[in-house]
């Protein structure tokens, strides 16, 4: 049996360097939560799901809506006049995982759909002063992903760890 035994200074500091990496991936981790913030950043510009398909379009009543309030839509869906979702992507890097997405309360609708009335139903009135139901959503909402890893995602998040990894041990 044959012992290798490295005691050059050179590569101790870069093994060094390699096992702190290992233990603390925080930077890691921020670093693909940036990426994956301006991956879902460009799913909006792009109108797409993370691997590129394209979202569902607006349906006939939300354009009308539009029209009605004078307001533009915007190109593509998910985006509005106040853009409030496509601006609030964020993410949080931790020692050994990252998550990113939206705080708006209607993010999760917006990736994962709902049926109409999913969520219950709501009182109004009329203009004759009765109460009335509505269900809410008042109609179907078709999922629109926006959140998540696509193929091309999958391989720049390597490169970013393996230069991460190079970096640790001095390449």
């Amino acid at each position: 049996m044959y012992r290798v035994t490295v005691t050059t200074d050179e590569l101790s500091a870069a093994l060094a360097r390699v096992q702190a990496a290992l233990t603390d991936t925080r930077p890691l981790m921020q670093d693909i939560g940036e990426f994956m913030q301006r991956s879902t950043k460009a799913n909006f510009d792009a109108g797409t799901d993370p691997d590129g398909n394209a979202w569902a379009p607006r349906s006939p009543v939300t354009l009308a809506r539009y029209e009605k309030n004078k307001d533009k839509p915007g190109p593509r869906p998910l985006i509005g006049p106040s853009k409030s979702l496509s601006t609030t992507i964020s993410y949080e890097a931790e020692a050994d995982e990252v998550s990113w997405g939206s705080n708006m309360i209607y993010a999760a609708v917006m990736q994962f759909g709902a049926q109409q009335g999913e969520f219950g139903a709501r009182m109004g009135l009329n203009k004759k002063g009765r109460r009335y139901f509505f269900p809410i959503p008042w109609g179907n909402i078709p999922a629109r992903p926006y959140l998540g890893i696509g193929t091309a995602d999958q391989q720049a998040i390597g490169e970013i760890i393996a230069e991460y990894l190079g970096d640790a041990a001095g390449d």
